[in-house]
């Protein structure tokens, strides 16, 4: 478990690493909007998870069927080494959604649905 000053360290690299690994992103996967992550620091570095947001499911099911899984992956892995941040297997640390998703579940409340999946993990 990281102490209060290193979770906000870390906090404040894995979202630059994170930032950078959105900008890469945007212009390679067509629909693709943006990525936040959802950690609890009492469970760092298994509560750790990135989602990948597109716009529509069509965007998010085209993504998934051509290299954008992997691409994902890699952008999250890369985010990942240069926090010096090690994990086993990346897939169990990325998730997608679609803004299409939250508006017709939770009336495009983020929050709500953010929340909603930290307590899932």
């Amino acid at each position: 478990m990281l102490d209060k000053t290193a979770r906000s360290r870390m906090e404040r690299r894995l979202t630059r690493a994170l930032t950078d690994a959105c900008e890469a992103a945007k212009p390679v996967l067509p629909g693709f909007c943006w990525l936040t992550h959802l950690v609890d620091y009492r469970r760092f570095p298994d509560s750790l998870r990135v989602i990948w947001v597109f716009d529509t499911q069509d965007d998010l099911a085209r993504a998934l069927k051509d290299d954008g899984r992997r691409r994902m992956l890699d952008l999250t892995a890369n985010a990942f080494v240069d926090i010096g941040l090690e994990v086993t297997d990346i897939g169990r640390h990325v998730d997608v959604d679609s803004e299409a998703e939250c508006r017709r579940v939770h009336g495009g409340d983020w929050q709500r649905r953010l929340a909603a999946a930290a307590a899932r993990h």
